[in-house]
C-alpha cells in the first residue's frame, strides 16, 4: 500500500509536468524555462501553490494573484497521470517495463490533449518517442548476461514502426486516391487529405513501443472508438474533422494492458 501510495504520488507530480508540455509545446515554448507561472498574469507560481491536487483544492481553481480561473484540465491530468501509473504498477510491478511504459504512456498523455486542443502532434513527441520507443527496446533485449542478448525485442519494435507507419499511411493514400481522384468528391473544409502525417508518425511511435502487432490492433480498433464522438461532432458541432491522435492513444491504452483478452474473445468465444 506504501508502495502504491508513492508511486500515486509520483504520478501527480509527473502530470503536473505533463501539464506544462501540454500548455507550451503547440507554442515552440521551452518545458524547463521559465518556471511555472501564471498564464493570464504572468507572475511565478511558488512551490507551495505548486502542489498536485492540493494547491487547486486550496487556491478553489483561481490564480493567488489575479484570481484568474485555472483550467480542470491541470488536475484531471494530474490525476490521469497518477491513476495510470498505479494501473501500470499493478501490471508490472517495479520493473523495467513499468518505466517503459509508464514513459509511453505519459507521451501519449501529451499526445491526446494538445491534438484536441490544437489539432497538431508534435514531432518531439512522436518522432522522438519513436525513437526512444526502439531504443528501449533493443535494451530490453541485453538482459543481464553478456551472453544472453535477444534481437527479438528490437526486431519486433522495428517491425512495429514500419507497420504503424506503413498501414495507416497505405490506408489514408488509397482512401484520398479512391475518395477524391475517382469519384472527385469535394474536400471539406479545406481538407485534400483524410490522414494527417502527425498520425502516421504517431502510429510509427506506438509500433516502436508495443511492435507491430499491438501496432496493427490499434490500427483497427482506433476507428471504432472515434465513430462516436465523430457522428457527435457531425450532429452538433457540424464538422467533418475530429482529431485522431486521442482516439489512437485510447486505443495504444487498451492494446497494451487487453490485447490477449480481446483476441481471446473474438477468436476463441
Amino acid at each position: 500500500m506504501l508502495v502504491t501510495i508513492f508511486v500515486f504520488a509520483i504520478g501527480s507530480i509527473v502530470g503536473s509536468f505533463l501539464n506544462v508540455c501540454i500548455r507550451r509545446m503547440p507554442s515552440g515554448e521551452s518545458v524547463v524555462w521559465p518556471g511555472s507561472h501564471c498564464p493570464f498574469c504572468k507572475k511565478r507560481i511558488p512551490a507551495y501553490d505548486n502542489i498536485p491536487f492540493i494547491s487547486f483544492l486550496l487556491l478553489k481553481g483561481k490564480c493567488r494573484f489575479c484570481r484568474a480561473r485555472i483550467s480542470l484540465q491541470y488536475p484531471f491530468v494530474e490525476l490521469l497521470t497518477a491513476l495510470l501509473f498505479v494501473f501500470s504498477f499493478a501490471s508490472y510491478g517495479l520493473t523495467y517495463d513499468f518505466f517503459v511504459y509508464t514513459l509511453f504512456l505519459a507521451s501519449l498523455i501529451v499526445v491526446a490533449f494538445i491534438d484536441m486542443r490544437y489539432r497538431i502532434i508534435p514531432d518531439e513527441i512522436s518522432i522522438g518517442g519513436m525513437v526512444l520507443g526502439f531504443i528501449l527496446a533493443s535494451i530490453r533485449g541485453i538482459g543481464f548476461g553478456p551472453l544472453s542478448f535477444s534481437a527479438a525485442p528490437m526486431k519486433d519494435s522495428f517491425l512495429g514502426i514500419i507497420a504503424g507507419a506503413g498501414i495507416i499511411y497505405l490506408s489514408g493514400f488509397l482512401f484520398d486516391l479512391v475518395y477524391f481522384k475517382l469519384l472527385k468528391k469535394p474536400s471539406v473544409q479545406g481538407e485534400t487529405s483524410s490522414m494527417g502525417m502527425g498520425d502516421v508518425k504517431l502510429l510509427a511511435m506506438i509500433g516502436a513501443f508495443l511492435g507491430w502487432q499491438k501496432a496493427v490492433t490499434v490500427f483497427f480498433l482506433a476507428p471504432f472508438l472515434g465513430l462516436a464522438m465523430g457522428i457527435v461532432n457531425l450532429l452538433v458541432r457540424k464538422e467533418h474533422v475530429i482529431p485522431y491522435g486521442p482516439f489512437l492513444a485510447l486505443a495504444a491504452f487498451i492494446s497494451l494492458f487487453w490485447q490477449d483478452k480481446i483476441f481471446a474473445f473474438i477468436f476463441l468465444r
